[in-house]
């Protein structure tokens, strides 16, 4: 009966403050009952406010951290998130090749919530070239899909647009996240590697604490995946999850607050197909 629990690894920042990075995984993993480990990659001073400081851990270590892991569970899936540089995200990509983790969920972590930024821009193209092909899922916001694109997405069929690109680079299914656009709902353009195209769309909640939100979203799905979802439906549960999480709020902090990881998936996800492809 050894190691049959599902079991889910993320590989990302540290957020002293809680409420995004790693802890938002780990979070997020027991509330959707996968056992949750990590890999961390790198060490943030964060609080509500911002970042403060950060620090990459050595490569070595990283190493380290995958081998231990590798050698002992039987890991069903795993994510990233915060990969601070060039070589950072080139020891993770070499350790993603060396060991099978199961479904890899690609957050394009990029800029906190605060601004502080969160990878070299010149890792970008390591990422675009490297890390997105071994994705089975990338789930950028607009603003990183804009500087994965280098082009501006606004509109609905830009959106639709920019996950067909960001496929084309290699990642095998595409979330293009719309909590930056203008549309009245929080509408997520989803395009799978089968070419099914759809829209997820959760009544916006007017709130400052959205801290760790695309963490918690990626994470849910990872987590769905390592309990043996199929794709389309941990994506779904993943939306009415992180807008639970949103729209029951708690009270931390002082700037943009953490969402609310025991809260319950919310029902109020609309599906619609695109079929204008």
């Amino acid at each position: 009966m050894e190691n049959k629990t599902p079991q889910v690894v993320t590989i990302a920042g540290s957020d002293s403050g809680g409420g995004a990075g790693i802890q938002a995984d780990l979070k997020t993993f027991q509330a959707r009952h996968a056992f949750g480990m990590s890999i961390i990659v790198a060490l943030t001073a964060q609080n509500t406010y911002g970042v403060q400081d950060s620090l990459a851990i050595p490569s070595t270590f990283i190493d380290a951290q995958f081998a231990s892991l590798a050698v002992d569970f039987a890991i069903k899936a795993c994510k990233t998130g915060m990969l601070a540089d060039i070589e950072r995200v080139e020891t993770v990509v070499k350790n993603l090749k060396k060991y099978d983790f199961g479904p890899l969920i690609v957050d394009p972590v990029m800029i906190a919530k605060g601004g502080h930024p969160l990878l070299q821009d010149a890792a970008v193209a390591v990422i675009k070239e490297k890390l997105l092909p071994l994705a089975t899922v990338v789930t950028p916001n607009l603003p990183e899909a804009e500087v994965i694109l280098g082009r501006e997405i606004k509109t609905a069929a830009e959106m639709i647009q920019a996950a067909k690109d960001i496929q084309a680079i290699g990642a095998k299914n595409v979330i293009i996240k719309g909590g930056h656009s203008a549309d009245p709902q929080a509408a997520d353009f989803i395009l799978l590697a089968n070419q099914k195209a759809f829209w997820l769309k959760t009544p916006r909640v007017e709130t400052e604490n959205t801290h760790g939100t695309g963490d918690t979203f990626s994470a849910c799905i990872a987590a769905e995946l390592a309990k043996g979802t199929d794709l389309e439906t941990a994506i779904i549960i993943a939306k009415g999850f992180i807008q639970g999480a949103i729209s029951e709020g708690i009270s931390v902090g002082h700037g943009h607050g953490p969402t609310n990881h025991w809260a319950q998936p919310s029902e109020e996800v609309d599906l619609i197909i695109e079929e204008n492809m």
